[in-house]
């Protein structure tokens, strides 16, 4: 199943996105997190396009072919959800089903709560709901304190989102530097043997770089990224540079604000998947609360654990396309294609 290049333009944004699938099958619209692409869901697109529905990944603000914004503050959520709705808008649709990785998720969160009237039903990939799009100082309370005792890890896992708070500058310049080395360290599959352990982004203040230290030089791993998926990552970063996509972590407070305004006091009562990865160290839901206001929050909710790493689409595709389609099939039959 082919994809297609499009682009949609506002007075506010340009997006670009990739699509497959018949043009009036059920729209899923998936939307990728840092640092990657709308070439993040490349397993996933045809897939679902092979079903019937009509398949969809932008590139979000500050990535790839969208516009690339000159201000920390141009990439609050507030300003990313506006985006996915005027781009739902040039589809000509009023509802999608929204599937988000990484900061893709909080985005997708953030229309359910924000925008009922326009969500079939919500899937996140590593990130539960009711965390990060609420804001660091939110997101601190539900830190795994045995692991990291707030003496020595204040922050805990998240002290590379505090990091960038403090010494944006000096956080994005090696990425800059070396998009390649970055992009080879930074895409790697899960590793069994760390579970348990402190995520290394626990030691980024103190060790004066995003992975707690000077960036190793390691191979590409190719159970992640082919070598020509990792040309197209590094081409577009060495295009547009890290400010963009990392400012997504700029806007803690304004966030905090945004996810107040949520209808139904952030209640979820569509059809919700969190898909669990079992070794993601940073985004730990398995051993830790992190999941809990989820839980709360979602009425209708199902989870999986998968094992892999924080870039599960990719590097588990066949399982995440298997647990996408079951919960779409059984758990949001509206949506499921009709025969033609």
């Amino acid at each position: 199943m082919s994809m297609t290049e499009h682009t949609t333009k506002t007075a506010r944004h340009t997006t670009f996105y990739l699509a497959a699938g018949p043009e009036d099958g059920p729209l899923i619209v998936f939307l990728h997190g840092w640092p990657e692409l709308s070439i993040s869901w490349r397993h996933q697109l045809p897939a679902l396009a092979s079903l019937g529905f009509r398949a969809v990944a932008p590139d979000m603000r500050g990535y790839g072919r969208s516009r690339v914004h000159s201000r920390h503050e141009d990439y609050a959520q507030e300003h990313l959800v506006q985006d996915m709705i005027e781009l739902l808008h040039s589809l000509g649709r009023k509802k999608a089903v929204w599937v988000g990785h990484d900061w893709g998720s909080p985005v997708a969160w953030n229309i359910a709560s924000h925008h009922p009237e326009h969500t079939e039903a919500v899937a996140s990939l590593c990130v539960p709901y009711y965390t990060i799009d609420r804001g660091l100082e939110h997101t601190l309370t539900l830190v795994d304190r045995k692991l990291y005792p707030a003496d020595e890890f204040p922050y805990g896992q998240w002290d590379y989102m505090r990091y960038y708070e403090e010494s944006f500058a000096e956080a994005i310049a090696p990425m800059d530097a070396d998009v390649e080395k970055f992009l080879r360290i930074a895409f790697r599959k899960g590793n069994p043997e760390g579970e348990g352990q402190r995520a290394i982004t626990s030691y980024a203040r103190r060790g004066h770089g995003m992975l707690g230290g000077p960036l190793p030089d390691l191979p590409r791993d190719p159970d992640v990224v082919s070598e020509e998926d990792l040309s197209v990552y590094v081409s577009a970063l060495r295009r547009n540079g890290f400010y963009g996509p990392s400012s997504w972590y700029m806007n803690h407070p304004a966030n905090a604000a945004y996810g107040k305004t949520a209808k139904q006091d952030g209640y979820l009562e569509m059809p919700a998947l969190f898909l669990n990865a079992r070794y993601d160290y940073v985004c730990e839901a398995t051993h830790s609360r992190l999941a809990e206001p989820m839980r709360a929050r979602c009425r209708n909710l199902t989870e999986v654990t998968i094992r892999s790493g924080h870039w599960m689409a990719q590097e588990k595709p066949l399982e995440v396309n298997a647990e996408l389609v079951k919960w779409l099939a059984t758990g949001v039959p509206a949506v499921w294609p009709r025969p033609r």
